[in-house]
């Protein structure tokens, strides 16, 4: 896949005390929507209910789309720019003082050389801006002055034995040339440390994206309206392609009446191990 991080991006303020990580090994994984979530079982019943013979012809039909749906299908990676760190927090929370709309993410990861098994014991590892379009260990580079710990709104999970983890955190500001979105990585076989990992390896680089209607009401209200700065509609964005889940996009329930209340937040994602 060509790279088509921006200049801003592909030129960041480098902190002393952080290295960036500039490795990004080329894969090529599955990125499903919510509704595929543990794709092998769910698939794997329906056909046993059509083989027996035990369903309708509605629920056999029913099956037969949904199957049609939930086939997996490889995409490429994408790069994940240049404000990775090494070394992410293991923990739930990774907001830690910012301000900004709660977003609960729930990520199954599934292994598409294994039937698109869940892939139980994965490091599911996110990072993005703050409100302001700031990333920390790089602050400045959307114009702002703030604190910079080098940790916040960045952090990782273990998947359970159902492929699943659950990662807390705030809806991401914007800054210039790129859309709303969030980076990813899933690793394998690391080993944890009190607070961090060591080790593994990476089976999975990506982007998660946000639906543009919603973004833009969150965008319009504070403390996300401080940002001035352009905003990237997602129709622009040179990294989305417009593929729905399998590009990342997430799918949105909202946790009440307005965007400021949150909201929930799934992907199914599927690496190959081997």
């Amino acid at each position: 896949m060509t790279d088509n991080t921006s200049a801003a991006e592909q030129t960041p303020r480098t902190p002393a005390r952080h290295r960036l990580d500039g490795s990004m090994k080329r894969r090529r994984v599955l990125i499903g929507g919510a509704g595929v979530a543990a794709a092998g079982g769910l698939t794997a019943a329906g056909f046993a209910s059509a083989a027996t013979g035990t369903g309708s012809a509605e629920e056999t039909a029913a099956v037969a789309d949904a199957t049609a749906t939930t086939v997996c299908t490889l995409t490429a990676e994408v790069t994940e720019g240049p404000y990775s760190l090494p070394g992410a927090l293991v923990r739930e929370d990774i907001r830690e003082d910012k301000e900004g709309f709660e977003v609960r993410y729930t990520f199954t990861v599934v292994d598409t050389d294994n039937d698109c098994a869940p892939l139980a014991d994965a490091l599911v590892e996110i990072w993005h801006c703050d409100a302001l379009g700031e990333y920390s260990g790089f602050v400045g580079g959307n114009g702002h002055k703030e604190d910079d710990d080098g940790t916040f709104l960045r952090g990782g999970r273990m998947t359970d034995e159902n492929g699943r983890c659950s990662i807390i955190s705030i809806w991401p500001g914007h800054y210039v040339s790129r859309a709303v979105h969030v980076h990813m990585r899933v690793h394998t076989d690391v080993t944890l440390t009190d607070t961090s990992y060591t080790g593994g390896e990476l089976v999975h680089t990506g982007q998660l994206f946000f639906d543009q209607d919603i973004n833009t009401e969150v965008q319009a209200t504070s403390p996300y309206s401080a940002n001035t700065t352009k905003e990237t509609l997602l129709a622009n964005d040179g990294i989305y392609d417009d593929g729905g889940a399998s590009s990342g996009l997430l799918t949105l329930t909202a946790l009440g009446d307005s965007v400021s209340d949150g909201y929930k937040a799934t992907l199914t994602v599927g690496v190959s191990t081997s």
